[in-house]
């Protein structure tokens, strides 16, 4: 029997640099953070990494598990956040349309015959903040139970165009996987490029991120919900460009008018994760504001803008069951970086 195939490869050798510093060269109280590391090691058994940057430097770096720092987590639904990102470099590129265009007129050629009279509404705002009216079901802790269909199906921009649009909940938030879908298909028919080369040129390479895979849809697209791969070192370097307006190492990389928008609440979410922006979770915690790229299992980008801090999570990804890491930001970090 031959053996299993390893799609996904971290070799040991593909450690991204990214500056560093000690905890308590940025304020922060080390031992602080050492008891967030012993709560981990006590209460989250699936935990892979958790990652500190503060001021534009790495100051904790702890791998769990099966975790290493060469490794290329599974961002799941994080991948929305830098799906968003990309629109909005291609939008500031003047590649791709503003957000108010109507989807129809990016995503015309792959309209199935049978859709909603409503169709001709939505536009790509719609999609960033997840308002579209298309029909969905979505569970508590945002489990999505028609998302194998959508998977399943061989057509996944004719599925996703073709679901009913109920008229009143259009401008009504639901989490809804295919609305990032159509984004990264919109990125697509607008810079002929699918999302994953697009990034490799104006976003991963700007970050010095060259240790990446993001996996594709049936008919090519890169997947704009799911299917991203990260190391978690790269992970933060996004986070510290968003922290920095865009910036990174004296580049503009993301237009600071989009992540504006982005990280700003565009409309009211589920309580349990806050309100939403553009592909963004996005509220308050211990009385600091913060915006989260947020992937099933506890994957996150969590940036505290007001601490100058990015805290990056892996865990273990296709899981039923898992703790979320907001209490170690509530009960260690936050207090760190406050007290430090």
């Amino acid at each position: 029997m031959k053996p299993a195939v390893t799609l996904l490869r971290s070799p040991h050798a593909s450690v991204p640099y990214i500056p560093m510093a000690k905890p308590e060269d940025t304020g922060t109280c080390a031992e602080k953070l050492e008891q967030a590391h012993q709560a981990v090691l006590r209460e989250y058994p699936k935990m892979h990494s958790m990652l500190i940057a503060r001021r534009g430097r790495l100051i904790w770096e702890r791998y769990y598990g099966e975790g290493h720092a060469a490794r290329l987590n599974d961002l799941r639904s994080a991948t929305k956040s830098v799906t968003s990102l990309l629109a909005g470099i291609a939008t500031g590129r003047g590649e791709m349309p503003e957000p108010d265009v109507p989807v129809i007129e990016v995503l015309g050629k792959h309209v199935p015959h049978l859709h909603s009279e409503q169709l001709p509404e939505i536009t790509l705002r719609h999609l960033l903040t997840m308002t579209s009216g298309f029909v969905w079901k979505t569970g508590k802790r945002l489990g999505e139970p028609l998302i194998h269909k959508f998977h399943r199906s061989r057509r996944w921009a004719s599925f996703a165009l073709g679901l009913p649009i109920v008229p009143e909940n259009i401008g009504t938030f639901q989490y809804r996987s295919p609305d990032s879908h159509l984004i990264s298909m919109m990125l697509t028919e607008s810079t002929r490029r699918d999302a994953f080369a697009y990034a490799m040129e104006h976003l991963f390479t700007p970050l010095g991120i060259q240790h990446a895979a993001w996996l594709p849809s049936p008919e090519g697209h890169s997947m704009g919900h799911i299917g991203l791969h990260l190391t978690s070192r790269d992970m933060a370097k996004i986070g510290l460009c968003l922290l920095d307006g865009g910036r990174y190492a004296g580049r503009q990389v993301i237009p600071a008018g989009w992540l504006d928008q982005a990280l700003a609440a565009q409309t009211a979410g589920y309580p349990a994760y806050g309100d939403y922006g553009f592909q963004f979770w996005t509220g308050t915690m211990s009385r600091q504001p913060f915006s989260v790229a947020h992937g099933h299992g506890g994957q996150q980008i969590l940036l505290l803008p007001k601490l100058s801090a990015a805290i990056v999570f892996t865990a273990k990804s296709r899981t039923s069951h898992w703790k979320h890491p907001r209490k170690l930001v509530e009960q260690y970090i936050i207090p760190a970086m406050a007290d430090g």
